[in-house]
């Protein structure tokens, strides 16, 4: 599989992990020092993966389960050697965030090393 197509499935299992609450899959999509900083209405937030994985799960029912599924697109992705750098645009809770996914290469897996999110509307 080309590095592409595979932080390609990284992105999709992080919409996924939204879509269906999935604390497991953020532990999948992201490694494990990653840290998710950004903005939000209220202001600035900072969280590592345990509390994100939290905050995701926490949302029941899901986004699929309650008929509002998050939505996701790539809107770029460089990759250079063994690190790359996504952005993204996702409609979650209400909102449309655009997030700077950067990614790692470990072990011939690539994982979400950290997000920047800002929500555009």
């Amino acid at each position: 599989m080309s590095d592409k197509s595979a932080i390609q499935e990284v992105i999709q299992m992080y919409f996924d992990c939204m879509d269906v609450s999935s604390a497991e899959k953020v532990k999948q999509a992201f490694h494990p020092n990653a840290k998710i900083t950004g903005y939000l209405p209220d202001g600035f937030h900072e969280m590592n993966v345990d509390d994100f994985a939290g905050f995701v799960a926490a949302q029941s029912p899901s986004p699929k389960e309650s008929g509002s599924p998050v939505i996701g697109e790539t809107l770029s992705l460089d990759i250079a050697g063994k690190t790359a750098v996504a952005k993204v645009r996702d409609q979650y809770l209400g909102m449309t965030f655009i997030d700077t996914l950067s990614f790692l290469k470990v072990d011939e897996g690539w994982s979400i090393y950290n997000k920047l999110f800002h929500v555009e509307s």
